[in-house]
């Protein structure tokens, strides 16, 4: 008992002996504590953001409050955060008192000044209460009507100011922001000691306003005089007589549109008008009544303007110019670096990015522009103009503030994701016209370290924009890439060489689309009299396809004939720079044919891939599909799928193309549903050979059926695998593709006879090209040789390794090699139980087991194969190691 009396009388004496001044944040979770609050605190909480929230459950008409000690009444400063989350009303309002005579702010007989954040006009006023009842009340400062708006979000910070001479002035920040605009000022010195500091609602019985009420960041301080004049921050020309002033501070709206209190020079003279900004009064616009001359530099002189506390500036200077609209042209501001992949960071901010610069002479205002990906565009660019030769870096908003240490920055909203396998990225004008666009891949690092994150791709020649792939490498900055300033790779050589005709393939058949190297100037590349066809056909359109230009969408004026072969030939075609096309600038066609039973074969199958390893991904299933007929395919009519090892039934039905893409014959292409990953873990000779099937059929490792077919489910080839179908002396089989010895062997279902194990020396998978299993004309004889007869392992490009080639009639060796010296000692095991393709080739760099040189002289390379039919063989070959003096 005595001890719950002392913590009372303790609890008591805290609350009546007061504080000078005090700061509340709430984010201890409690506001009981530090200060303490009293009154009805079962109708407040913190909530989870750290906000005083109101939490009562009362009948209609209330008012309840929580108040805390606080004697700072004169020369004081208070300001808080406010959120009324409804339609405030002449019954839902709230009164912020800065001074009150007593805790209870509910009772008649307490006094002082108090905040009305609402009311019937929905405003912010200063109120003086008297102690004779709730209707002695004066207002000191009527604010602006309906300014408290918003039925569900009203965001307000307040700010009141008490001087010496008990002038009183009331700011606020609709913004909830620390841009300040005054509701007016007052003189009252009626009462000058406070004891409590309040927060006092008045409530209906509405539903909206209920728990609605938040309140934070509660300072009451004493008030130290503003007397800094305000400071210019920055000034930007909008129109071309127009420019905006921004300045550190609020101002006074007197002084700040007395148009007398600014001069320009190069005889522009003070402006015809100034106007404060209506809702940031720190911004101020001014109109000149003469245009300014282009790019050149004005200096504003400013004198007299006050902020809202009367200190003038004195002098102020401050400079702008103006640059006369300019319409960019195609790449005349390109994307000439990219930082699409920045895990690992090697030393620049794990941040995404690409590099502008302008390649024009014209200064170029951005403002408008925007960047786009397959997925959408960025907002807006803000104004920024980018001088000739310059560059900026482009970000999203958040990563403005790392990247700004490295040149200037543009940062957006909606910045898009850059893919780290690569996109097509545009670049628009805010007319939605294309400046520029790349279609970035990984594969144009050159560099498989650099290609896993941390370095940018960057343009080597910025002159030869439309060149492509042969354009970009990886920087050799050893930071990683070059933010703002000139690339590491800059330079190179011109592009003087016109575009290549690549390929032409029929959509239907009256319209083709013919593929370049590069860009075309898209003028030429749309001219109908620079394209001709065999069989007289002729051309009745031809459109360049942006962003890119390096297709052309072809109309004919007579459809083709399916089963004939046609000549498309290009001429008078120039790139983006105006180099001619060349010799390469013709390509054959075939009408796509209906798919029959073999005319495509699957020809390789993993169906057990790599697993996850130190975080990085794990490899996915892919299928190599071979066009084993004459005819032209097209994809999009063809299906991949599985079967139930229970029902029998087709399942997994997916189209390999949505889109029409030929095949030709003869050709490969992979189904897998990310190229990316086949690309990391396998050699790939044709990157394009590839059809993304998102949805892809799923293969078990131990076996399965793979089936291609058409819409109606006919079976145009099928396997059933299994992993017993791979090499035994294999013991772990993941990563190990299947590959068919024989595409013409198209016996019902598949036999083992014809698939095998991929070989180790092509990384145990071909993707895109012929198998290295593939059966070859069984006259030809197995044979070892080595090359060249000698060698020298000096790392000096000419002869640094001896190479075994092998060609054997048949897949399935297995091959043991063992280097022994001039005395018969064995001194390297080269190979050991190393699967073999039908050819291939191993390399020996003159060193030992244990990584030594060994001596200059003669050695023997022994070389032992066999299968699991037994057939074995024995080779000798001989090569003389040299080294250089």
């Amino acid at each position: 008992m005595r001890k719950k009396l002392i913590f009372c009388l303790s609890l008591l004496f805290s609350v009546l002996t007061g504080s000078a001044q005090f700061s509340e944040t709430f984010t201890d979770g409690d506001f009981t504590n530090n200060p303490t609050w009293i009154g009805n605190t079962d109708s407040f909480i913190v909530n989870t953001s750290s906000q005083l929230q109101s939490n009562a459950v009362g009948a209609s008409s209330i008012k309840y409050y929580l108040s805390t000690a606080n004697t700072l009444a004169t020369t004081a400063e208070w300001s808080f955060f406010v959120n009324l989350k409804f339609s405030v009303s002449s019954a839902n309002y709230v009164d912020v008192y800065l001074i009150a005579s007593a805790s209870d702010l509910t009772a008649s007989a307490t006094s002082g000044y108090f905040v009305r954040i609402g009311g019937t006009q929905k405003e912010i006023c200063l109120f003086k209460k008297g102690s004779t009842g709730a209707n002695d009340t004066t207002r000191l400062i009527d604010g602006l009507n309906n300014e408290v708006s918003s039925s569900s979000n009203n965001l307000i910070r307040i700010k009141v100011v008490r001087d010496a001479n008990n002038q009183w002035i009331l700011y606020r920040d609709m913004t909830g922001g620390t841009n300040y605009s005054s509701e007016g000022s007052a003189v009252d010195a009626t009462y000058t000691t406070s004891s409590f500091f309040g927060i006092l609602i008045t409530e209906s019985n509405a539903a909206t306003p209920r728990k609605n009420h938040y309140f934070d960041s509660i300072v009451v301080q004493p008030y130290t005089p503003d007397v800094t004049p305000p400071l210019i921050q920055s000034s930007a020309v909008t129109l071309p007589s127009t420019v905006d002033v921004l300045f550190n501070e609020a101002l006074d709206a007197t002084t700040a549109q007395d148009i007398n209190n600014y001069s320009a020079n190069n005889n522009l003279g003070a402006p015809s008008t100034a106007a404060l900004d209506v809702s940031n009064s720190a911004l101020v616009h001014l109109t000149f009544s003469a245009g300014f001359a282009n790019a050149v530099s004005n200096t504003l002189t400013i004198n007299g303007v006050k902020d809202i506390s009367g200190n003038a500036i004195s002098n102020g200077t401050t400079s702008f110019t103006y640059f006369a609209p300019y319409t960019a042209q195609k790449y005349d501001v390109v994307i000439d670096e990219i930082m699409s992949d920045e895990t690992p960071a090697v030393s620049l901010p794990e941040r995404e990015w690409v590099e502008l610069k302008n390649t024009s002479s014209s200064a170029i205002n951005l403002q408008g522009w925007r960047i786009k990906d397959a997925t959408g565009q960025s907002g807006a660019f803000t104004s920024f103009v980018l001088q000739p030769g310059s560059y900026v870096i482009l970000c999203g908003t958040s990563s403005v503030a790392d990247m700004s240490a490295y040149g200037d920055v543009l940062g957006v909203s909606s910045f898009p994701s850059l893919n780290n396998s690569g996109e097509l990225l545009t670049l628009v004008d805010n007319n939605g016209a294309t400046i520029h666009a790349v279609n970035y891949s990984p594969d144009w690092f050159g560099d498989d370290t650099k290609k896993d994150g941390g370095w940018t791709l960057e343009m080597i020649n910025t002159t030869s924009p439309c060149s492509g792939a042969s354009n970009w490498t990886a920087s050799i900055d050893p930071r990683g890439g070059t933010p703002g300033t000139v690339n590491s790779v800059n330079g190179g050589t011109a592009d003087v060489t016109g575009p290549k005709l690549l390929s032409a393939f029929v959509t239907d058949p009256t319209h083709i689309v013919i593929n370049f190297d590069e860009s075309l100037d898209s003028i030429s590349g749309s001219a109908i009299s620079n394209y001709t066809l065999t069989n007289n056909l002729t051309v009745s359109a031809a459109t360049a396809v942006g962003p890119l230009y390096n297709s052309v969408n072809i109309t004919l004026s007579a459809p083709l004939v399916t089963g004939t072969q046609y000549t498309i030939t290009a001429s008078n075609v120039t790139d983006c720079l105006g180099n001619l096309i060349g010799a390469t600038n013709s390509a054959n066609l075939l009408v796509a044919s209906p798919v029959a039973p073999f005319d495509l074969v699957v020809n390789e199958i993993l169906y057990n891939p790599i697993p996850s390893i130190n975080l990085q991904p794990s490899g996915v299933d892919y299928v190599e599909i071979y066009n084993r007929s004459n005819k032209v395919i097209d994809l999009s009519t063809v299906y991949i799928a599985n079967r139930s090892s229970t029902t029998g039934a087709i399942g997994s039905l997916q189209k390999l193309s949505s889109a029409s893409q030929l095949l030709q014959p003869q050709q490969y292409v992979v189904a897998t549903s990310n190229p990316a990953i086949v690309r990391r873990d396998f050699y790939v000779k044709d990157t394009t050979a590839f059809v993304t099937v998102p949805s892809m059929p799923s293969y078990s490792d131990d076996k399965g059926y793979v089936i291609l077919c058409t819409g109606d489910q006919t079976i145009i080839d099928e396997v059933d695998y299994t992993d017993k179908w791979q090499f035994p002396l294999i013991h772990n089989t993941e990563g190990v593709a299947l590959e068919r010895i024989n595409s013409d062997d198209t016996t019902q279902p598949q036999q083992q006879s014809n698939w095998h194990s991929a070989a180790t020396s092509v990384g145990y998978g071909t993707p895109t090209y012929k198998n290295s299993q593939y059966r070859l004309d069984q006259q030809v004889q197995g044979e070892i040789t080595v090359s060249p007869s000698v060698f020298s392992p000096d790392n000096d490009g000419q002869d640094d390794f001896a190479t075994i080639d092998y060609n054997f009639p048949e897949p399935g060796y297995v091959a043991n090699i063992t280097i022994f010296d001039a005395s018969g000692r064995p001194v390297r095991y080269l190979q050991k139980n190393a699967l073999c393709g039908i050819k291939g080739f191993y390399r020996w760099d003159g060193l030992n087991d244990k990584n030594a040189k060994l001596p200059v002289g003669v050695y023997v390379i022994y070389t032992e194969i066999f299968n699991l039919q037994g057939k074995t063989k024995q080779f000798k070959n001989t090569v003389v190691l040299a080294r250089k003096n």
